[in-house]
C-alpha cells in the first residue's frame, strides 16, 4: 500500500523537495488522504488483470473508507507487488523533484508500470510501460521487486531471477524523468543468487540487500524441501554504496531462513538495523562492529502455529516493520 499525502509546491525552494527532512517530521506529517493499493488476481482462478484501487482515507470526506477509482493494467497476469515512488525524501532538498509517479513492478511478468498520480490523484492513469523484453534483453534480469528513490533523482529497483527463472539478485536503475532503463546498479559479478529487497544508509556508505529464492520454483507454491536443496536464502549481503561492489555476505542459518523486508533504524546517523525471516519466524539484528564489518544477532523469535487449512504442518510468523518502529 502507497499513500498519498498532501503535496507541497515542487517549484518552491522554501519548501525543498518531496517528502520530509527527518523520519521523525515524516512521523508528525498530516495525514494521509488517499491509498493506493495494488489488488492481485494471481493464483484466483479469475482471469482479469490486476488493478491499482485508490481509496478515500480522509475523515472528513463523504466517499472516506471507499474504493473511489480502479485502473486496470492491460495485461494478464503481472503480479503487481511491491511498490514505490518516484522521488522521495533522498530529494528532499531539491525543489525541482516531485512525488508524482508510483512505480510498479510486476512480480510474474517482468513488467514495469510507471503511474501518474499527479494530474489526478483520485484517478491516477498510466503514464509509462517497460515491457519485459527490454529488461531481460539490456540487463539480462527478471522478476523486479522493491523499488526505491534514489538522490540522483533515479530509481532503483532490485530483481530475483534471470530469464529463465533462476534465482539471480541484481539492481536496475530507471532515469527519475524519462523513466527509461538506464542499466544496472552493480556489476554483474557482484549479483548474488536469489534477490529481494535492499536498503541504503549513505551517511554510512552501505547498502543492505536480502534474498529470497529462485522464481520458478515460488511462483508455483513453497516446497519446504526446496529450501532444504538450497533453493531459497538464508544470507543478507553488504555494499558500498559508493562503489556499489558487494563487500561481504552474512550467513544467518536455518533460523534466518528467507530473510525478506529489511530496514535500517529510522535515525540516519544508527549504522544498525533489522531484518523479518519468513521461514526461520524471527528478527535479526544487524550492526557495524568496532572493526568496521557487518555482524548480525537473532533478537526476535515468533513462535509458528499449528492451524488448519495451511499449506505447511505449521504456520511461520511474519513480521512487518513500521514507521513506529526502531525511533530510538
Amino acid at each position: 500500500m502507497m499513500n498519498q499525502s498532501i503535496q507541497k509546491p515542487c517549484s518552491s525552494a522554501a519548501c525543498g523537495g518531496p517528502g520530509y527532512r527527518t523520519p521523525l517530521d515524516a512521523m508528525k506529517a498530516p495525514r494521509e488522504l488517499l491509498a493506493y493499493l495494488p489488488c492481485i488476481y494471481c493464483n484466483t482462478g479469475i482471469d482479469k488483470p490486476d488493478y491499482l484501487a485508490t481509496v478515500d482515507v480522509d475523515p472528513a470526506s463523504p466517499t472516506y473508507s471507499k474504493v473511489i477509482h480502479r485502473l486496470e493494467m492491460p495485461y494478464l497476469k503481472d503480479e503487481l507487488h511491491h511498490t514505490g515512488w518516484n522521488a522521495c525524501s533522498s530529494c528532499f532538498n531539491d525543489p525541482t523533484k516531485c512525488r508524482n509517479r508510483l512505480i510498479c513492478p510486476g512480480l510474474t511478468s517482468s513488467r514495469i508500470y510507471v503511474i501518474d498520480t499527479g494530474t489526478n490523484p483520485r484517478a491516477p492513469q498510466i503514464h509509462k510501460v517497460l515491457e519485459p523484453s527490454e529488461l531481460l534483453e539490456k540487463v539480462g534480469l527478471a522478476n523486479p521487486h522493491n523499488t526505491h528513490c534514489l538522490a540522483s533523482g533515479e530509481v532503483m529497483i532490485s530483481t530475483i531471477g534471470d530469464p529463465c527463472g533462476n534465482g539471480r539478485g541484481g539492481f536496475i536503475l530507471l532515469d527519475g524523468d524519462t523513466f527509461e532503463l538506464k542499466g544496472t546498479w552493480c556489476d554483474e559479478e557482484d549479483d548474488t543468487e536469489f534477490g529481494y529487497d535492499f536498503w541504503y544508509q549513505p551517511r554510512h556508505n552501505v547498502m543492505i540487500s536480502t534474498e529470497w529464492g529462485h522464481p520458478k520454483l515460488f511462483e508455483h507454491g513453497f516446497n519446504p524441501q526446496h529450501y532444504k536443496d538450497g533453493l531459497y536464502g538464508q544470507s543478507l549481503h553488504v555494499w558500498d554504496w559508493t562503489t556499489h561492489r558487494r563487500i561481504q555476505d552474512i550467513d544467518l542459518g536455518p533460523e534466518g531462513a528467507i530473510p525478506l523486508e529489511v530496514r535500517f533504524l529510522h535515525n540516519p546517523d544508527e549504522p544498525q538495523g533489522y531484518v523479518g525471516c519468513a521461514l526461520g519466524s524471527s528478527v535479526f539484528r544487524f550492526h557495524r562492529t568496532s572493526k568496521g564489518d557487518w555482524a548480525t544477532e537473532k533478537v526476535i523469535d515468533v513462535a509458528s502455529k499449528k492451524v488448519e487449512g495451511w499449506a505447511l504442518p505449521e504456520m511461520p510468523g511474519e513480521q512487518t516493520f513500521t514507521t513506529t518502529d526502531g525511533q530510538t
